[in-house]
């Protein structure tokens, strides 16, 4: 248990950072001093009141639980396990969601009335922005887990708190949430810390098992006997053999940090090629097999694969019934986009309405049209329309037609108008949140009745289409506002699919791939490595749009020999962002690599220790040596 400053210290550095706006070194931890510098930045006084948006909302709780419905399933039972062990401790456990937002508590009924007089209840918010230093709010900032324990909280009014939360990483290494234990902090326990950090593993164990089941899966270990359990690494394979997804453990025990997810190969770290390891497991399934990673460290692999997957090899499609689709073709290895792809593909075809999220440029339109390719309507018309791009006056026009005369302007002839075009096909409805309220009102009526009337009279003719619609906007916040027709949202939101912005996929190796192929289909063209790196830690704030214009300008910089793009290729302005990239998240193990085991053994032991805050043993484990061994390494 880290050790907690004296009030009186506590006290000093709160007012030292108050008058001065930073703390005094070395007076409290560093995590705290840095949460109570943003908690300050954030307007936030000791002892200031907070706003109402800031209190329990039914609101935020319903959106929180639509939004992490995996991450509940999966951790209900390990807070009830953990629970279990702090019961009658005078506290609770908390799961919350990457926005800090609570979605779960379970507690004691004398403790659970102190909670409720600061909000820690689920559908409050504990961001660090609206509840100053708090282990749930510092931990996601920190992306690691931490302990806060009475005046160590911002507000004084949580200071009879005592609170540790570790954070809950998805297989593609980003954060989902994290889970808590809070009560009074009289009832301060020295192990609370290393419960919520083994339950937070226990979580991500599972949920990487789950959303990785369609995968080849590798669970490591520097013992055999400690696969299958809650200390093993968890790695997931595309079918060629990169590396998509995996648990903290594995990725420790490979060396790589999450922004290595979907770029690189296993054969870069291990000094066995996945055909040999899908081989012995065929031979002898259930047994694992010893190798060797190539910084000298030994481990035990033991393969997990679907049937269909074991006669792979690296350079072959998977056979069987794997989909033979549009949708297949967009599908390049990452766990999101591919949960998109099959649970869009059950849907096609079926009166079902297809809702897809989206930020600009993540191929919303793309993923419709490949939708309508995939279903039985295929032979249809795919109709297109920007709710955003058409003039409020004519979208009435274009969506429904008209007859002779409407208006003033109107054809001679009329129009039938695009919902008459798209039918027998599908109708793709991009940026629907931006259609007008009218409109709105008399989409709804064709939706229900399946009839449209055009302009200026004349019968009603049958149409009969699949829907598909597609928004960057939260719809369902802005039916609750009024904003949009909620009974609208009801109607086109049938089955809803997000797809992952181009920074948060897994597949950025093979997606680039997939695009230079499709730019340049007369000749093979590929990214240098460190490019390619430096490229899949970009922000892209336009998504795939903007990675393709990209890739296009830089092949078209190619000289008529060349055929690998490197930095002179880019454009300035970009190569300016690239460089702007901190440097301290740029992990190249390959210009790095120690060249002789002396340096291997320092540098894995300096690794362990700093990954493990100092704890020798937890190092000692990490390096699959006893703690006897690594003190005698630690003083040569």
């Amino acid at each position: 248990m880290r050790m907690t400053p004296p009030a009186v210290t506590l006290r000093q550095a709160r007012s030292h950072m108050l008058e001065y706006g930073e703390c005094l070194p070395g007076s409290i931890d560093e995590r705290v001093a840095r949460s109570w510098q943003r908690s300050l930045a954030a307007g936030l006084l000791p002892t200031g009141r907070l706003a109402d948006a800031e209190h329990t909302s039914g609101n935020n709780l319903h959106q929180a639980l639509a939004c992490n419905h995996d991450l509940l399933a999966h951790s209900r039972p390990v807070m009830e396990y953990l629970f279990e062990q702090v019961r009658h401790s005078h506290s609770m456990v908390i799961l919350a969601d990457k926005r800090a937002t609570l979605i779960h508590t379970l507690g004691d009924v004398d403790f659970l009335s102190k909670a409720e007089r600061v909000a820690l209840a689920a559908g409050s918010s504990w961001n660090e922005q609206h509840r100053g230093t708090n282990a749930i709010g510092t931990s996601l900032a920190e992306a690691s887990s931490v302990e806060i324990h009475g005046a160590e909280h911002f507000l004084e009014r949580n200071g009879f708190l005592t609170c540790a939360a570790a954070p809950i990483m998805a297989a593609n290494g980003q954060l989902l949430g994290v889970i808590d234990i809070s009560g009074d902090q009289r009832s301060r326990h020295p192990h609370t810390l290393g419960l919520v950090s083994m339950a937070a593993r226990m979580i991500e164990n599972s949920l990487v098992i789950a959303s990785c089941q369609h995968h080849i899966c590798l669970h490591l270990h520097a013992q055999p006997e400690g696969i299958g359990t809650i200390a093993e690494g968890i790695i997931a394979l595309s079918e060629d053999g990169w590396i998509v997804g995996a648990n903290r453990n594995g990725l420790d025990m490979l060396r790589l940090a999450p922004a290595d997810l979907g770029a690189t190969p296993l054969s870069r770290t291990i000094d066995l090629r996945l055909e040999e390891l899908l081989t012995r497991h065929k031979r002898r399934p259930g047994q694992p097999t010893q190798v060797r990673l190539h910084n000298g460290t030994m481990l035990f692999v033991q393969v997990h694969a679907e049937q269909q997957a074991l006669t792979i090899t690296p350079s072959a499609p998977i056979p069987g019934n794997a989909p033979d689709d549009a949708l297949a073709a967009l599908d390049t290895g990452d766990m999101r986009w591919h949960s998109a792809t099959d649970k869009a593909r059950r849907v096609a075809g079926k009166p079902i309405p297809l809702l897809i999220y989206g930020e600009s440029g993540v191929g919303k339109e793309l993923f419709a049209h490949a939708v309508h390719d995939s279903g039985p309507r295929r032979d249809g018309p795919f109709v297109a329309i920007n709710c955003a791009a058409l003039p409020e006056n004519l979208i009435e026009a274009e969506l429904f037609g008209y007859t002779s005369g409407a208006f003033t302007g109107a054809r001679r002839e009329g129009s039938p108008g695009r919902l008459r075009e798209a039918h027998s096909g599908t109708l793709f409805l991009d940026e629907i949140g931006d259609m007008p309220l009218l409109m709105q009102t008399r989409l709804l009526r064709v939706l229900q009745e399946r009839q449209v009337t055009p302009l200026g009279g004349g019968r009603a003719v049958d149409v009969d289409f699949s829907l598909v619609c597609a928004t960057h906007r939260k719809l369902r916040e802005e039916a609750d506002q009024g904003i949009f027709r909620s009974d609208l949202y009801y109607r086109i939101s049938g089955l809803t699919v997000i797809l992952p912005a181009l920074r948060e996929r897994s597949d950025f190796q093979a997606l680039t791939e997939r695009l230079l192929a499709y730019l340049n289909p007369e000749r093979e063209i590929f990214l240098a490595s460190d490019l390619l790196a430096q490229l899949s830690r970009h922000p892209w704030p336009g998504n795939l749009r903007q990675y393709s214009s990209v890739l296009r300008t830089a092949s078209a910089m190619l000289e008529a020999n060349e055929d690998c793009i490197n930095w002179q290729h880019l454009s300035d302005d970009l190569i300016e962002e690239l460089n702007a990239i901190p440097q301290h998240i740029l992990l190249s193990s390959a210009n790095s690599a120690p060249q002789n085991l002396e340096q291997l053994s320092r540098s894995a032991i300096k690794q362990a220790m700093e990954s493990s805050h100092g704890n020798v043993s937890e190092a000692a484990r990490r390096l699959g040596i006893s703690r006897q061994t690594l003190y005698r390494k630690l003083n040569n």
